[in-house]
């Protein structure tokens, strides 16, 4: 069984007995451990008092005069994010009720802090696996995407990385052709995951210096619909199947949901009868077709009927996926 991004604190966590994560000490700690907390050089007394605290006892109440007795602004501010946090965080059953719990109500959290959460959730939802396609795929979930396209072929880089190495540095030429939109499969292909050099995705699972490739079909494409399949099921208790289509058809068109922002927007004006321009369709990088095995699960108006995720690059080539959205936006009879 391999062990993969250790970094994100999933191993600090308790499962509970319905396999539902639950906060520990040591995890927040982790959170205690962030740059936007840790004390540094500068610090004042009050600031190194209240962190230490902090690490002696995670859970302990902080008065709103300790957080106004620090002297820098920046780090008052960041308690205060890191308490409302912490209050949702204990507040919640479990580390998935707080990330459901966050996009039914109006909740400011930092896009990092949900991120995160969003990649431990998935640490536990993989946990035993040995494919390293999928935990590549599951980091769509959490982490931008640079998506280049040339001569047919899909290819998604971390964008982080392709901004960091894209001078040339570790990344070498992958990195410059990604970011110019030139890719070459056959130059990077020792980059590029697939079924034989899955692997040794858990090699470098942190560096984040591995190519996913989704076109129709191919093993990205597949490990990806498999994930989803899985956070679905995860999240609702429910099972379903998810297929990738090259197509959604006319007639079976009746729910969809939009992976991300440019693919929830388009879908949204097709279906509404509206034209979507060619350059814009030339962004659509995955569709798919999720049916539920049992059909009582859904809606009653669409018992029976499939769902259609769709998903799409931004103008400037970047995939900011939003998982959040199948948790709001299926047609499910009862959610749990």
């Amino acid at each position: 069984m391999a062990d993969f991004w250790t970094s994100c604190g999933y191993n600090l966590l308790r499962r509970a007995d319905d396999g539902r994560l639950v906060v520990t000490d040591d995890y927040l700690r982790l959170y205690y451990a962030r740059p936007e907390l840790a004390p540094v050089a500068e610090s004042c007394g009050a600031e190194r008092a209240m962190h230490a605290a902090l690490v002696q006892d995670p859970r302990r109440d902080v008065a709103d005069a300790e957080i106004a007795a620090i002297a820098d602004a920046d780090a008052r501010e960041n308690y205060r994010v890191m308490m409302c946090f912490r209050a949702r965080l204990l507040a919640a059953e479990s580390l998935e009720a707080f990330y459901f719990n966050l996009f039914r109500e109006d909740v400011a959290v930092p896009p990092d802090f949900i991120h995160h959460t969003a990649q431990v959730i998935l640490r536990g939802i993989l946990d035993g696996t040995n494919d390293g396609l999928e935990a590549r795929a599951a980091e769509l979930f959490f982490r931008r995407q640079r998506v280049s396209v040339n001569d047919g072929a899909i290819m998604l880089a971390d964008d982080e990385t392709v901004e960091m190495h894209a001078s040339g540095g570790g990344f070498g030429s992958l990195g410059r052709l990604l970011k110019e939109g030139r890719t070459a499969p056959r130059t990077i292909e020792l980059d590029v995951l697939d079924e034989a050099s899955a692997g040794r995705y858990f090699e470098r699972d942190e560096r984040h210096d591995t190519v996913l490739n989704l076109n129709h079909g191919r093993p990205g494409c597949l490990a990806l619909a498999r994930v989803l399949e899985r956070w679905i099921a995860h999240f609702h208790g429910v099972r379903a199947a998810v297929k990738p289509v090259r197509e959604i058809p006319d007639e079976e068109w009746t729910w969809h949901v939009g992976l991300d922002a440019e693919a929830t927007a388009m879908l949204n004006e097709i279906y509404s009868g509206g034209e979507v321009d060619q350059e814009r369709m030339t962004r659509v990088i995955g569709l798919f077709r999720v049916e539920f095995r049992d059909p009582i699960v859904l809606r009653p108006e669409m018992a029976g009927a499939p769902v259609f995720l769709g998903l799409a690059a931004a103008a400037d080539g970047t995939l900011r996926m939003k998982p959040q959205n199948l948790l709001v936006n299926l047609p499910l009879a009862r959610r749990t």
